[in-house]
């Protein structure tokens, strides 16, 4: 049993902020007791003696006690490329920051496209202390010619489907992907990225590009796609999620094909929001990452989008590299930054501390609304609900030094932040402690 005492109690599901002890046992919340009331009094002389079960005490006071997040979008790079992160770093490096839940993407090597990789994946899930979803492939080996076997993939756990990283061109084909998913009950996941527009991935058609010379990816690439991918949503009633989201355009469209009732969804990672275009001339590779960091004037309406939901989620697109891949020139590092240990800091440093968001309200971007896409049961801070949660000092400031991540790709190492995570808790377990 663990008994969490006098912490700032979050619960984005039912807007709950108030001071409050929280019980544990059995992997689940047995009980919140906001913190002077007369229950209060009866719980901490009677439930921990009577259950007779050692009892863990975690002093939360002046901590923030909320749901523990859900990353919609993580790489582990594993099968295949186990060099740059692993299943078991990947989920450490999860837990320290606050992640009890993740979806990893099904860009392996092999991809993640048959019930045996897929069965991998999730067996070595649960190995490592939180939860380990997968999503696999929309197409065979991302090819983007021929559908998986979208109904044995679901039957086999797979949490949705995406052909992240390799975005698909072939419109009949996506219609076709989005009516088998609307059949099934199945969550879509898209790269929006169309590469005819692309001459160098990872940096922004604009005034940097344009002073180091080369030409990029403009905001018409993923514009396009997210345009082409809300109308078929719409004509086809699937579930979509736009993954990344990096344009105040494409912010617009998404807004548009809400208001119309498509059921999109879409995601904005932390760095979008922390970082525009200049930050290429200050951390060259480290800020390479598809789709690319850009205007100030993006940055805004994606925070504008967080604010008016049309943003549901924040996700860390997780994305480790080497360092002797990333210390190669510009145009050819790949893209891709790390997120899990740094994305909770961020989000505060960035959306909280401004006042553009409430701490309620981060706590549905990062937990409730990820979970709620998948129809997962978590990312809600209730009596009942699952043992899953994160404790963290909104006011702690700390320096990034190092990451639990086999990888160092961050463009936030080095950089001071706001906001450090000091106890995860997934099944009732203390899985990482500060």
């Amino acid at each position: 049993m663990i008994w969490i005492r006098n912490g700032r109690v979050i619960d984005p599901a039912s807007g709950r902020d108030e001071k409050a002890d929280v019980w544990l046992a059995e992997g689940r919340i047995v009980k919140i007791i906001a913190s002077g009331s007369r229950r209060e009094g009866e719980m901490t002389g009677g439930l921990p003696s009577e259950t007779g079960r050692e009892l863990q005490v975690i002093d939360a006071k002046g901590l923030t006690v909320a749901p523990g997040l859900v990353d919609v979008h993580v790489h582990f790079r594993d099968p295949g490329l186990t060099y740059k992160e692993d299943i078991q770093t990947g989920s450490k490096a999860a837990a320290r920051g606050g992640f009890t839940t993740v979806v990893c993407m099904a860009n392996t090597k092999p991809v993640v496209d048959n019930p045996e990789t897929l069965g991998y994946v999730l067996e070595e899930g649960k190995k490592t202390g939180i939860h380990v979803l997968s999503c696999a492939a929309v197409s065979r080996g991302f090819q983007g010619k021929e559908l998986t076997d979208m109904e044995g993939l679901l039957k086999a756990g797979a949490a949705g489907f995406t052909d992240d990283g390799s975005p698909l061109m072939d419109g009949e084909f996506v219609r076709a992907a989005m009516k088998e998913a609307a059949r099934l009950g199945a969550v879509l996941s898209f790269h929006e990225e169309d590469k005819s527009y692309i001459k160098e991935n990872g940096i922004n058609h604009g005034a940097i590009s344009e002073a180091l010379g080369i030409y990029g990816s403009p905001a018409v690439a993923e514009e396009s796609l997210v345009a082409r991918d809300c109308e078929l949503a719409l004509e086809t009633g699937a579930v979509i999620d736009v993954q990344h989201i990096s344009s105040g355009g494409a912010v617009d469209i998404v807004r548009r094909a809400k208001g119309r009732g498509a059921h999109v969804w879409a995601e904005v990672t932390p760095h979008h929001i922390a970082l525009t275009e200049e930050a290429v001339l200050k951390y060259g590779t480290l800020a390479k990452m598809n789709p690319p960091l850009r205007t100030a004037g993006d940055r805004d309406k994606l925070i504008e989008g967080l604010k008016d939901g049309t943003i549901d989620m924040i996700a860390t697109d997780h994305a480790p590299h080497s360092p002797q891949e990333k210390a190669k020139p510009l145009t050819e590092a790949p893209s891709g930054i790390l997120g899990l240990e740094t994305a909770l800091a961020v989000s505060l440093t960035k959306l909280v501390k401004p006042g553009h968001l409430t701490l309620c309200q981060l706590m549905e971007k990062m937990s409730l609304n990820p979970a709620r896409l998948y129809k997962l049961d978590c990312g809600r801070l209730q009596e009942g609900a699952p043992g899953d949660i994160v404790i963290f000092d909104e006011n702690r400031e700390w320096t990034v030094s190092e990451f639990a991540s086999k990888s160092r790709n961050s463009p936030f190492l080095g950089e001071m932040l706001t906001g450090k995570v000091m106890y995860t808790i997934c099944g009732g377990k203390v899985v990482w402690m500060n």
